[in-house]
């Protein structure tokens, strides 16, 4: 066998990221070849990403970008399954290049998007940060205006297309939805099926009251409309002001608002409760 020096050591954790004792020996299996002992790493590279491919991944970031004449922008949501490594530097550069993929394809379909070098890129993400890493979502947002918010800690991002306008409002109502998570944008694209089921909660509810049919009736009116107008986006009173709503904002501006989306790390993600004290039983056999 070869003696294998530090300094082919020392290469070979720069080329690959990972820790010493796995490139020497990495490099004594195949007596110090350091191309082939990369070749076979990322065999085996790719070997331990499959098994770690069923772990839940619901942490992670979001990041936006959006074009200089504002009219795309682009947002992709990237698991992990820790927030730890959802703030290691190579994980936050390998969401700014498939965020800079998508942007410059304008593609928002992600099988698409990571066939080929990208894959490969996040193949070896999963090697060097020992968890499961997954693009998760990718969405493209066109319109007159665009523009878009991400909060501090990278959990919640959000595009916002309005029909005419300047950045700093589109970016203002983008902040609105952040904080404040609206359903739709008017009370009219509110689903059908959630307002009857609305209906028949708030039904269920004055019944209880006691009060005559015709009273009920109002009552429940009342409450769907109430409902209707804080879930709805221009029915909010602005975050900024509240004594003005959304839609009437961007009315001053000569403007509309045509669309929005919302990302947030992790949502509707199941992530299973796992009992550790039981699971160490269960390997000590007790």
């Amino acid at each position: 066998m070869a003696a294998i020096s530090a300094a082919l050591v020392k290469e070979l954790r720069e080329r690959t990221g990972l820790g010493m004792m796995e490139c020497k020996k990495a490099l004594q299996a195949v007596d110090g070849d350091i191309e082939k002992a990369i070749e076979e790493m990322r065999k085996s590279g790719q070997a331990k990403a499959a098994k770690k491919a069923g772990r839940t991944a619901a942490e992670g970031a979001v990041a936006t970008k959006v074009a200089e004449d504002g009219s795309f922008a682009v947002m992709v949501e990237v698991n992990s399954e820790t927030d730890f490594a959802a703030r290691d530097e190579n994980f936050l550069a390998f969401v700014e290049t498939v965020l800079g993929a998508a942007f410059d394809r304008k593609e928002a379909d992600v099988a698409a998007l990571m066939a080929g070098e990208l894959e490969e890129t996040r193949q070896a993400l999963i090697q060097k940060i020992g968890e499961n890493i997954s693009v998760r979502r990718i969405k493209l947002v066109e319109g007159g205006r665009v523009d878009a918010y991400v909060h501090g800690n990278k959990k919640i991002a959000v595009l916002v297309a309005l029909s005419a306008g300047e950045s700093e409002l589109a970016r203002d109502i983008a902040m609105h939805v952040a904080a404040v998570n609206p359903q739709v944008v008017n009370k009219e694209d509110m689903p059908a099926e959630l307002v009857e089921k609305e209906k028949e909660i708030f039904k269920a509810q004055a019944e209880q009251s006691g009060k005559p049919a015709e009273i009920i009736e109002k009552m429940i009116g009342g409450r769907i409309n109430k409902f209707l107008a804080e879930s709805s986006l221009v029915e909010q009173p602005f975050v900024k002001n509240p004594e003005v709503k959304v839609g009437a904002l961007a009315k001053q501006a000569g403007a509309t608002v045509e669309s929005f989306v919302r990302f947030e790390v992790g949502e509707g993600i199941e992530v299973a409760e796992v009992d550790f004290a039981a699971e160490v039983r269960a390997q000590a056999g007790l």
